[in-house]
């Protein structure tokens, strides 16, 4: 599988007083955007039930996130994000056990993996950069994401993203001390836009994925359905 990215996050509900806060620690609105998110799926759900998230994303492209190694646990979670086309055919070939796609882009094989739109919503962003206090100028900002669904579900997130696993530890010291900052409660769980989207509008799909992470052994110590997806 080609090398992704590691995204590692928390996600928290964000008060009023969030966006005040984050100016008090010195963050900096770096932008405030609307896109569309298009998430796809069998019609089991055998991705999602396997802890894979194929998303399209309005103006960014294809992502699918997928579970990150053992040693994240509690309220943060750990995800290595693929944004290639060829990787992203690859891991999901793997996952639904295809053969012989050839090279075509996600797009051209979603039928022949009897992929199919699940969901799709719009959000609104105000997106957050931040320098830890004390932080060296290589390691990487803290960002701080606080979306608005367009089906009336509001959430944060803080995240660091991470190109070596030995980067993860003072990933998450730093998101867990930001966090703390903020005010949000130590083991708060925030769900994602999409499990909530889920709960909502497709409420057999939720069970569906609620019965796979009650039965489904995590070393991490986390639930996926209460925070990733961002």
């Amino acid at each position: 599988m080609a090398q992704g990215l590691i995204e590692v996050e928390r996600k928290f509900v964000p008060g009023p007083g969030t966006e005040e806060r984050l100016q008090e620690l010195g963050g900096t609105l770096e932008h405030q955007i609307t896109f569309r998110d298009t998430y796809y799926d069998t019609p089991e759900l055998n991705l999602m039930r396997s802890d894979h998230w194929l998303r399209q994303r309005e103006g960014s492209g294809w992502e699918l996130k997928c579970p990150g190694a053992v040693g994240v646990s509690g309220t943060h979670t750990k995800y290595l994000e693929l944004t290639s086309d060829p990787a992203i055919v690859a891991r999901l070939c793997e996952v639904l056990g295809a053969e012989g796609l050839g090279a075509g882009g996600v797009a051209a094989v979603l039928g022949s993996l009897g992929l199919q739109e699940v969901a799709s919503f719009v959000t609104k962003r105000s997106a957050w950069k931040l320098v830890f206090c004390g932080a060296d100028e290589e390691e990487p900002l803290l960002r701080v994401d606080l979306d608005t669904a367009d089906f009336g579900y509001a959430v944060g997130e803080v995240e660091a993203i991470v190109r070596e696993e030995a980067e993860v530890p003072s990933a998450l010291e730093k998101i867990q001390s930001l966090s703390s900052m903020l005010g949000v409660p130590a083991q708060e769980r925030a769900p994602a836009k999409l499990i909530v989207y889920l709960q909502r509008f497709r409420p057999q799909d939720y069970q569906r994925l609620l019965q796979a992470d009650s039965s489904r052994e995590r070393p991490q110590g986390t639930k996926h359905l209460d925070s990733n997806l961002g």
